[in-house]
């Protein structure tokens, strides 16, 4: 109704699980960390809990959304089954076809275990996301526990991800599931938003929902952020649903701005009289009076003890103190004529220029990423840009980390920020050290410190990057092909020798998988022996392939470049 009121394309304030709406606090970014390391594991359980509302479900979607396409996923939202119904499920989500009206536990398992076998013959993974699973009874729980024991020498042939509420915690640590709680190899509990998030929370999912070329104006002041946490003690869907009264409620009143009246009012008709229950407490009279009356006892008695301070140590600490004043002075100045005399890099305030619409930032951090590579980006409405990457021979990687990561990944890369409003904007990442980071944002490079940049990045970014001859994804133990030829060469010239003599150099061999691991190792990524993106990327980026990379540009040359932007 008040869609098109406000300029949106959608509602901003749907409760379906929409991974593009996340909103990346640092818990939310923890979380999908821990279930992209289960995912990336040898196997075994990843256990993700939290409060209802808090974005369980959602930060699984996104999870889909940075697994390979070619992952087998099977996705239960509804656990309340029986053994057998679950097995049935299960074969269901795999697309696995099993005898009509069998009830064979048996049989259930032995077409599990080939649909298993068969897709990792193939190089894919498997994965089996439960939700809302602290409603799974004891024996299912225990079934789950054996389907892990299908397994090869190397790894677990099945990934296991239990979502649920917390009491999943606390079923899990009954005696009964020990053998199943001692396999799980990561796990969070994911809890409501803080304070300081709310505002940002919900710019986020308004500039989402907001059209192209729609109005950007503040529709939640800051104003009510004290209000909105008051009312949904940080759970994001009860500041979904209040947030979608509210903005019912200034629609119908004609407003363009929402108040704290009409969100107090908005959440009254979401919570009816139960919204008196977290309002705040105030004390009576008869409490707050006697408070009054101590205190004001204490800093009488603290004010009369400073009183009496001896005078001559006064006089000694004041002594002292412009002596401190005098020689800070004289350093003062030294330091300025020094800065004078010597050109200091300077650094920008991180934010998009106030003569740019911010809706263009996208297309414009892909069109600075693109020039990177020495190719041109064009705005197609119906072919992304990283389906235009693809035509050009070059790859997306949309991933979460930290600029640490970035750094060893040594690409430039895309990230997605936020201003002090928590409007998102984006900005290509040209250049980094420890200090400061060069980006390109807008038409113009800018010189910005890694601690600016921390306050306003939730950790998403976006590279480019060229695979090697004869790539098509994954590379396991036992491939063959020429790019084995081009892996091995990689890592030699990376370890400064020659390639070591190999009965087939086409093929992906127990040496070579054991030089891989130690790679991946010292990298910081999971040493499974599989050549997955990243450690691709990595093995590009130590040696000097003419690609763009962030160190390759100095931080003097984009300097210059700047001023030479700035004139």
């Amino acid at each position: 109704m008040y869609k098109e009121y406000f300029g949106f394309e959608e509602m901003p304030f749907s409760i379906a699980p929409d991974p593009r709406y996340l909103y990346m606090s640092e818990q939310h970014r923890e979380a999908l960390a821990h279930l992209l390391y289960g995912f990336n594991s040898d196997g075994g359980f990843v256990l993700l809990t939290g409060d209802i509302g808090t974005g369980k479900t959602t930060v699984c979607r996104c999870l889909l959304g940075q697994i390979p396409e070619n992952s087998a996923v099977a996705f239960i939202i509804n656990p309340k089954l029986t053994v057998e119904e679950l097995l049935a499920t299960i074969c269901d989500e795999f697309d696995i076809r099993y005898p009509a009206g069998n009830t064979s536990i048996k049989v259930f398992i032995d077409l599990i275990n080939e649909f298993l076998l068969g897709t990792n013959a193939k190089g894919h993974k498997c994965l089996l996301i439960i939700d809302e699973a602290q409603n799974l009874s004891a024996d299912v729980l225990e079934q789950l526990r054996l389907l892990t024991n299908l397994e090869t020498n190397q790894y677990k042939l099945l990934h296991i991800m239990l979502i649920g509420q917390p009491e999943l915690r606390d079923k899990l640590a009954q005696p009964e599931l020990t053998q199943l709680a001692q396999r799980i190899i990561a796990r969070y509990h994911l809890g409501p938003l803080p304070k300081k998030d709310i505002f940002s929370y919900v710019a986020h999912r308004l500039s989402i929902a907001r059209m192209r070329r729609g109005a950007q104006r503040e529709l939640f002041p800051s104003s009510t952020v004290n209000t909105l946490y008051q009312y949904s003690n940080g759970i994001p869907r009860l500041i979904n649903i209040i947030c979608d009264r509210a903005l019912l409620g200034t629609y119908v009143q004609g407003r363009i701005i929402v108040s704290k009246t009409m969100v107090k009012k908005a959440a009254k008709e979401v919570f009816g009289e139960a919204v008196h229950s977290i309002e705040p407490r105030r004390m009576p009279v008869s409490v707050v009076v006697p408070f009054i009356v101590i205190f004001l006892f204490l800093a009488g008695v603290l004010g009369g003890t400073y009183f009496v301070y001896d005078k001559k140590t006064a006089n000694k600490e004041l002594q002292n103190t412009n002596a401190t004043v005098n020689n800070t002075t004289a350093t003062q100045a030294e330091t300025t004529t020094q800065t004078e005399t010597t050109e200091q890099p300077q650094t920008n305030m991180l934010a998009w220029p106030i003569d740019k619409p911010v809706y263009l930032s996208k297309d414009m951090a892909f069109q600075s990423l693109f020039k990177q590579w020495g190719i041109i980006y064009e705005q197609k409405g119906n072919i992304t840009a990283c389906e235009q990457a693809q035509a050009k021979g070059l790859h997306c990687l949309n991933s979460i980390g930290t600029l640490s990561d970035i750094k060893q990944l040594n690409k430039p890369s895309i990230l997605r920020l936020f201003n002090e409003n928590g409007a998102e904007f984006y900005a290509v990442l040209i250049s980094l050290n420890n200090e400061a980071a060069m980006l390109a944002i807008a038409e113009e490079i800018k010189q910005v410190a890694i601690k600016d940049i921390e306050t306003r990045w939730k950790g998403e970014y976006t590279l480019l990057w060229k695979a090697p001859p004869g790539y098509r994804g994954y590379i396991q133990p036992g491939d063959e092909g020429k790019i084995i030829e081009w892996l091995d060469k990689q890592l030699s010239r990376i370890n400064a020798q020659d390639p070591q003599p190999r009965e087939n150099p086409l093929l992906y061999d127990e040496a070579l998988v054991k030089e891989v691991k130690k790679f991946q190792l010292a990298k910081g990524l999971f040493p499974d022996g599989v050549v997955g993106t990243k450690t691709l990327i990595y093995l590009n980026s130590l040696v000097d392939s003419g690609e763009p990379r962030l160190d390759k540009q100095k931080h003097a040359e984009a300097n210059a470049l700047h001023r030479e932007v700035k004139q």
